[in-house]
């Protein structure tokens, strides 16, 4: 299996999902902690500006979104599947909603005054600050809901994964875990980091057993290096994983583009075509630490352009 290094940090809720991955493979992966804000200038030196947390890397292949990364972790340690045949494409369509319609409720409604002391224990105003307009300024036109709306919300989507398991399956899509279940589970685990939030979960039985059971997974065996030493596995990698650009795309190989992503961080990255089909786009780009390198981002959720 490919050294698998994953750049994330602790309260990450989309890094999460990853580490519990990598618990259920029972994966052993480098760790890099990365910033939780901006300035971030190792994670550009790879990534070429794409700000989200968190990011995959294989040698000189770096890969953003974990729609995406989590197809690659599969593909190298296919045991046991995150698309199993049994559960078809509603995994897909269920770690979809849940990725972005569950997430950007749960999350910013954890993210409340009574959370504060929970969440950031130890946080000065100014970090605080600091925080919240770094946050601000990755979804500057995103509408929130007001926390009554939020709760409500909540409430709707937690008693619909509520039914879900009312069968007494183990898990969401069956009697084993899938994609849908990690998606699910890092907006839970992040709930549950608040206790004022986290009594929200009590009425939900079969929720919190199945929660426990995807918890259970853990996070695999990990082992912590600097951005440094990442940036040096890069440097010295020597060649990328295959890439190819599929005919009638509108676009060539060689082309100068941009990847920007539509929902939020609109931080585009620049480079040169070098893969591009319906589910994948690839550019290739050099940075002065660490050389040339390969940025893969899914199509679903990002723009390709000239």
């Amino acid at each position: 299996m490919p050294s698998l290094i994953l750049h994330h940090y602790g309260t990450s809720p989309f890094s999460e999902k990853v580490r519990l991955i990598f618990g259920a493979k029972r994966v052993v992966w480098q760790s890099v902690i990365v910033p939780v804000m901006l300035p971030k200038p190792e994670v550009v030196a790879l990534t070429g500006g794409y700000r989200r947390t968190p990011f995959l890397q294989i040698g000189a292949d770096i890969y953003c979104d974990t729609a995406l990364m989590c197809r690659v972790i599969d593909a190298a340690a296919p045991e046991p599947p995150l698309y199993p045949a049994f559960a078809g494409g509603l995994a897909d369509i269920v770690a979809q909603w849940a990725d972005s319609s569950l997430f950007w409720i749960a999350v910013p409604y954890t993210i409340q005054p009574a959370s504060v002391p929970f969440m950031f224990p130890g946080a000065t105003p100014d970090f605080m600050k600091a925080f919240a307009m770094d946050r601000a300024a990755m979804t500057p036109n995103m509408k929130r809901a007001s926390l009554p709306d939020a709760a409500a919300q909540l409430r709707v989507y937690l008693a619909r994964l509520e039914a879900m398991l009312g069968d007494g399956r183990a898990f969401l899509l069956g009697g084993a875990p899938c994609i849908a279940d990690f998606s699910v589970a890092q907006s839970i685990w992040f709930m549950r980091r608040s206790p004022p939030v986290a009594a929200m979960l009590d009425p939900y039985p079969q929720l919190g057993a199945w929660y426990g059971r995807v918890a259970a997974f853990g996070h695999g065996n990990s082992t912590e290096i600097s951005s440094q030493a990442a940036i040096e596995v890069a440097a010295g990698a020597g060649g990328f994983a295959a890439a190819s650009v599929e005919a009638g795309g509108g676009f060539s190989a060689g082309d100068s583009v941009t990847v920007t992503p539509t929902d939020y961080a609109h931080d585009p990255v620049a480079g040169q075509l070098v893969g591009l089909t319906c589910d994948e786009v690839v550019i290739e780009r050099v940075d002065e630490r660490a050389g040339r390198v390969r940025v893969h981002f899914p199509r679903v959720g990002f723009q390709v352009a000239r």
